[in-house]
């Protein structure tokens, strides 16, 4: 066996073997904290569910078949829970028929006006997203708004938001703290519970993740509510995303969160996939595919980053769980084939192509991506799964 330019030639006697134990899915880095479970329509919030994941459409809401058809490519895409704007007549007009054709819990989101809080209880709304904040005269409504949602087995979310804290808060506070959210929700909190009320989640956001963060921990110290996690106004996908990441780990690794919201300035349905690879990410959501490549260093002999690109674009219908390394040198080629399921290790305009460990086969570097497309169907046939037909364009 020899080795030339970084990759070895004689792969006949190259098994490198597997570990021992799974590394397929991370483990959770702590307990859940302990809140108490409410339905959300079919999906269970808190307690012993698992995270979910929830978005927004943006269309108008009156618009119902728009509506729909978003709320079919974000179903597709792995939301659990999906929140619809409600400002005005024709928006609430138009919930009933919306929740009785979507596929998951509709939850309203109202603001200013709380008429329509009980138009959506009424149309069959899952939840319904409220905003003491800037709702008038919304504590003076409480016990009703909980009667009605107890009658027609509605939960409610009290969304707090820095921008549309109470004033007197504000005030107290001297701007939208960690304390002041957390003081909000707990507030509002206490209404509801004393009137018996207890099928409620809470969310306090801010687009900054450090007071974000700060007020969670508050607020999972002081009660076993169930709690929405977000970064409000959290920027483009760049941006909102290494936000949303930062905050969400930071808490989810602490046990606290119950379901997520990933708020970026893009189509919604790249929310859900950043939100579901959080989860993944942090052992709470089963890894279906993942690639493992290389970072661009002086030791690569081959164009990591357009084979990288190119391999997740040709696997990307994965749906089984494959862990895929995508090596550029030997350094760390040999420990990352000996943890994945399919792999590559490249160099002299060649690819060792591994599976489980093992070295099958050597190809040609521009074989290296259909090569590979190949291997990972024929893994899942043999796991008896459909894994439809990925295609994928190779650079020459």
């Amino acid at each position: 066996m020899s080795r030339k330019g970084g990759i070895i030639e004689d792969v006949s006697e190259v098994n490198l073997g597997m570990p021992t134990k799974s590394l397929s899915a991370a483990e959770p880095l702590a307990p859940r904290h302990k809140t108490r479970k409410i339905q959300v329509g079919s999906v269970a919030v808190g307690g012993d569910a698992p995270v979910s994941v929830q978005s927004m459409t943006t269309t108008l809401t009156s618009d119902v078949a728009a509506t729909l058809q978003q709320i079919a490519e974000l179903t597709a895409a792995g939301c659990d829970i999906i929140r619809v704007a409600c400002p005005s007549a024709d928006d609430a007009a138009a919930l009933p028929e919306i929740c009785k054709r979507s596929t998951i819990p509709v939850v309203a989101d109202i603001h200013f006006q709380p008429k329509y809080v009980f138009q959506a209880i009424e149309a069959g709304c899952g939840a319904v997203r409220v905003n003491p904040g800037n709702i008038r005269s919304f504590d003076d409504q409480v016990r009703e708004i909980a009667r009605a949602a107890t009658d027609h087995g509605t939960a409610l979310r009290i969304g707090v938001n820095a921008g549309s804290l109470d004033k007197r808060l504000y005030e107290k506070f001297g701007g939208a703290t960690a304390e002041a959210l957390a003081e909000s929700a707990m507030w509002e909190a206490s209404l509801f519970e004393d009137v018996d009320f207890h099928d409620f989640a809470i969310s306090v956001k801010h687009h900054n993740p450090v007071t974000m963060i700060r007020a969670y921990r508050l607020l999972a110290q002081h009660g076993d509510w169930p709690l929405h996690l977000g970064v409000t106004e959290a920027g483009p996908t760049f941006q909102g995303t290494i936000k949303s990441a930062t905050a969400f780990g930071a808490l989810l690794s602490e046990g606290i969160g119950d379901t997520i919201r990933v708020s970026l300035s893009a189509p919604p349905v790249e929310e859900v996939k950043v939100g579901l690879e959080i989860l993944r990410s942090m052992g709470l959501r089963k890894r279906n595919f993942e690639i493992v490549s290389c970072p661009s260093c002086g030791r690569s002999q081959v164009d990591v980053c357009t084979l990288a690109n190119e391999v997740t674009a040709g696997l990307k219908d994965i749906t089984y769980p494959l862990r895929v390394a995508v090596m550029g040198c030997i350094v760390n080629g040999p420990g990352e084939a000996r943890e994945a399921d399919l792999g590559v290790a490249s160099g002299n305009g060649k690819g060792q192509i591994f599976i489980k460990g093992k070295v099958i086969k050597t190809v040609p570097e521009a074989e290296i991506v259909p090569t590979l497309i190949a291997e990972a169907n024929r893994l899942g046939q043999e796991l008896g799964l459909e894994t439809g037909e990925p295609q994928v364009s190779v650079a020459g």
